[in-house]
């Protein structure tokens, strides 16, 4: 009888055809030019302030896109399986809530091997602490933080919902309102027994204080909203489906964008246009009418 690694995969060629996903699309270049050429779309069209350092490293720096004086904040990390890409490559997230009256930080960050995962996780809570103690400097409204990110920067969205603001950062308990991961990786214990493993160097104590299925949910009065694309490779729907009701479980509130046929580039195609189904849904989320405003009953 085969060794099980993971739930019911024997082998590691079984693991990366799910957790590959360069390999789940016929030509991944295709999607890697979008965000390259509609990035360099979003820096030239909207007003920005990049490379803004929120930690001591020099790769902990963060993009600003400014929206107006008093506008919701959302912060944004980049995929990448925590070992390639940078917050440049992402811009183009700006293009559809900047149009419509929100504020986001794209957020950089060190890469594995040179840092571990604990260590990316600190430095996506210190750049939430960091934009709530620096909103007044670019005009965001400190009171209104989201957070959202894809592929790898979903178990950053999921980890930066399930932190203890107040004991550990001397912030205000719900200082962070509503979370939004795109594909994310909730549980990281199969990446072990991917080809992606020498890179990221996985162990059990970094699987276990990094995978949001595998920690208890903070109860918080602040929703999550979920989104995979029904395209994209069956492991990453069902560690969405997975999470969702683990946080649910908590009692804690959740929403879902179904996003049939995307895959797991283009699912967040979506941020580029503040009329999409994403960005509705992302409004809905942060409780904005489409041009950074609260709705008015």
């Amino acid at each position: 009888m085969a060794h099980t690694l993971y739930r019911h995969f024997t082998t590691q060629a079984e693991l990366d055809a799910e957790y590959d996903v360069e390999r789940s699309v016929p030509d991944f270049m295709v999607y890697a030019r979008h965000f390259i050429d509609e990035s360099k779309l979003a820096r030239h069209r909207l007003e920005c302030r990049l490379d803004v350092p929120y930690g001591p490293t020099r790769d902990e720096h963060l993009d600003l896109f400014p929206a107006g004086k008093g506008a919701p904040i959302l912060v944004f990390f980049h995929g990448g399986y925590w070992r390639m890409l940078s917050s440049k490559e992402f811009s183009c997230v700006a293009l559809g809530p900047v149009s419509a009256g929100v504020t986001v930080v794209n957020v950089n960050y060190s890469l594995c091997p040179k840092v571990s995962i604990d260590e990316i996780t600190r430095q996506a809570r210190a750049a939430v602490a960091w934009t709530f103690r620096k909103a007044a400097s670019f005009g965001g409204d400190p009171s209104r933080i989201y957070v959202s990110g894809h592929s790898a920067g979903g178990q950053l969205t999921a980890m930066c919902m399930n932190t203890d603001w107040e004991a550990d950062y001397g912030l205000p308990a719900d200082v962070v309102k509503g979370g939004f991961p795109v594909s994310g990786v909730f549980d990281l214990r199969p990446i072990r027994y991917t080809a992606m493993q020498p890179a990221i160097q996985l162990d059990d104590g970094v699987i276990l204080r990094n995978s949001p299925q595998l920690l208890l949910p903070r109860r918080t009065a602040a929703p999550m909203l979920f989104s995979v694309g029904g395209a994209e490779p069956a492991e990453f729907q069902r560690q969405t489906r997975d999470y969702q009701q683990h946080w649910e479980n908590a009692g804690n509130r959740a929403m879902v964008l179904e996003q049939p046929g995307r895959n797991h580039f283009d699912a967040i195609y979506g941020f580029e246009d503040a009329r999409s189904p994403l960005c509705e849904a992302l409004f809905r989320l942060m409780g904005v009418d489409g041009a950074g405003r609260r709705p008015r009953f």
